[in-house]
């Protein structure tokens, strides 16, 4: 049975009015997600009249959803995979941070001025700190292009990383984007970015022998396709070598299983959600998710 499904149970919706605000997740696949749960007893909690809800919608989707709800009046949105690059060029206005990392993934709806954030980076940030762990001074490798792994890159060397290593298909359409980001992040912060092929075995070999953390930020592992991994060469492991994966369903993916069969620590991406969420709610809102009372009741592990 899924997170979600064991949590069901404890979800009831806020009464709804004439003047409830709409929230929302918009992503493909979004039936898995637990964000509809952390926001609505937010909401509920703090007797804040608004209501969030899921749509499942694609990149291609993306900008007749983004219209209708803009135009409905949606108080804001967040952005899961695969559209947190695509909302960037339907975007009025961005944040410092969205723009360094060039993705979104919290949209606030201003009076019709629609603004784009990224709380990723801060989230998964949080989440390393929540796993006891310190990046300051350490080597990352980062498996992906995509939105969230380019939060959690600026962040990391933001936050004092010594360098940040990035894996993906040099066919990605992504590819000459990173590339230029990694040259501006490097420039802005003075940890070393670079960009790697994942085809290049020797480079994936040695920058993950030299790093703290492994970091999967793709979808690879998660539901429905959970026998698949990042990793495949699971010799690349060490007990030294801590792992973490943004997907958190499954809550252990097989990358998170094999690296733990090798004496790796590990962790999901659960709290990652959880603190991203929690900013993404300030945002809307103007003020603070119970964080405590969310991560006891949805985040503990059953």
């Amino acid at each position: 049975m899924s997170l979600l499904q064991n949590r069901l149970e404890d979800f009831n919706m806020n009464n709804i009015t004439g003047h409830t605000g709409l929230t929302a997740l918009l992503g493909s696949p979004v039936a898995h997600s637990i964000s509809p749960l952390m926001h609505n007893e937010s909401f509920r909690l703090l007797g804040l009249d608004y209501v969030y809800l899921c749509f499942d919608v694609n990149e291609e989707t993306l900008p007749a959803a983004v219209a209708g709800l803009k135009t409905c009046g949606i108080r804001g949105f967040n952005l899961t995979m695969p559209n947190k690059n695509k909302i960037v060029e339907l975007l009025d206005e961005l944040s410092p941070e969205a723009q360094l990392i060039g993705a979104v993934n919290t949209v606030l709806n201003d009076n019709g001025k629609l603004i784009g954030y990224n709380t990723d980076g801060y989230g998964f940030m949080q989440s390393v700190r929540d796993a006891g762990h310190d990046i300051t001074g350490k080597n990352i490798t980062v498996m992906g292009v995509g939105g969230a792994s380019m939060a959690i890159c600026a962040q990391s060397a933001l936050d004092g990383a010594a360098s940040v290593h990035i894996f993906a298909r040099h066919t990605s359409r992504y590819w000459n984007r990173t590339q230029k980001f990694a040259e501006n992040l490097s420039a802005k912060t003075g940890c070393q970015v670079c960009l790697f092929d994942n085809d290049d075995h020797t480079a994936l070999r040695d920058s993950i022998a030299q790093s703290y953390l492994l970091i999967n930020a793709t979808s690879v592992g998660m539901v429905p396709d959970i026998d698949d991994t990042i990793i495949k060469d699971t010799s690349l492991f060490r007990p030294e070598l801590v792992v973490a994966d943004v997907v958190y369903e499954p809550q252990e993916t097989r990358l998170l299983r094999e690296a733990k069969a090798a004496g790796c620590q590990t962790f999901n991406g659960m709290y990652m959600l959880l603190h991203q969420g929690a900013k993404a709610f300030q945002i809307w809102t103007g003020q603070e998710m119970p964080v405590s009372v969310i991560k006891e009741k949805y985040f503990s592990v059953k």
